[in-house]
């Protein structure tokens, strides 16, 4: 069975920790920061810890 090829738009997005969890950036963090309060851009500043199902996911398109 050949190799699968890593999925580019998941490579640039998700990084995946040292225990195999998948971290992303939150959504709605970009634009139209005007209007959102300080501390809902506050929260939106980390990154997220994708859930279990998710990350099963993404761990495929990476290859991991």
């Amino acid at each position: 069975m050949p190799k699968l090829k890593t999925h580019s738009g998941t490579k640039d997005r998700v990084r995946i920790t040292k225990n195999g969890k998948a971290r992303i950036r939150h959504s709605h963090a970009s634009h139209f920061l005007q209007k959102k309060s300080g501390a809902r851009k506050r929260k939106l500043a980390g990154l997220e810890t994708l859930n279990k199902t998710n990350t099963k996911i993404v761990r495929k398109n990476l290859g991991a």
